[in-house]
């Protein structure tokens, strides 16, 4: 399991008189990705080279530097400090000194990992929606195994069969909850992923 960022972090550097301003945010989609690259470009520099990673799908640009110098490093300090649901944009000002393509690689790679590698994480926890199905008689029951595993009860509704509660819990803890009903009740709760 990877992690996301707990909050916005950021990280400058100078190298040969060229200043980089790395700054990290976490988003849930690519439109939040770009929409916080678009707050930032305000920002008048030279380049704006970024990349995000949301579970498998990720992009980066190099902004006009030289191919592979900038975004695919960032997208690399993602990687290797394990995060995901990420977005890094590091800004340039030039400052009259090229720094060859090792030099930008080393540069934007650099301050986008030591930005990432002080910010603060939040572990991405897997969670799970389903749907507890149980006669009237065990809804106590249900309702007290649901608050002793921490569930979140999204919707109770009741009909001719009895109870049927929405529950939101972290993937991990699904299976101890079902013994858990499977006890208390005799086995009458049921688990299902819809209705």
């Amino acid at each position: 399991m990877s992690d996301t960022l707990a909050g916005p972090a950021s990280h400058a550097i100078e190298v040969k008189h060229s200043r980089f301003l790395a700054q990290a945010t976490p988003v849930e989609s690519p439109a939040d990705a770009l929409a916080f690259l678009e707050e930032l470009a305000r920002t008048p520099a030279t380049h704006h080279c970024w990349a995000y990673r949301i579970g498998a799908e990720y992009r980066s640009s190099d902004d006009g530097e030289p191919a592979g110098t900038a975004g695919r490093p960032i997208l690399a300090a993602i990687d290797g400090q394990g995060f995901d649901r990420v977005m890094v944009v590091v800004t340039r000002w030039y400052g009259g000194v090229n720094l060859g393509a090792g030099g930008l690689v080393r540069a934007y790679g650099g301050a986008a990992a030591e930005c990432l590698r002080t910010a603060p994480r939040l572990p991405l926890i897997a969670m799970r929606e389903f749907d507890i199905r149980a006669p009237f008689e065990d809804t106590g029951a249900v309702h007290a195994a649901l608050a002793a595993h921490g569930a979140q009860r999204l919707e109770d509704a009741f009909d001719a069969g009895g109870l049927r509660v929405r529950v939101r819990l972290p993937a991990d803890r699904v299976d101890a909850l079902a013994t858990h009903l499977r006890d208390a009740t005799r086995n009458r709760a049921r688990i299902g992923d819809n209705g």
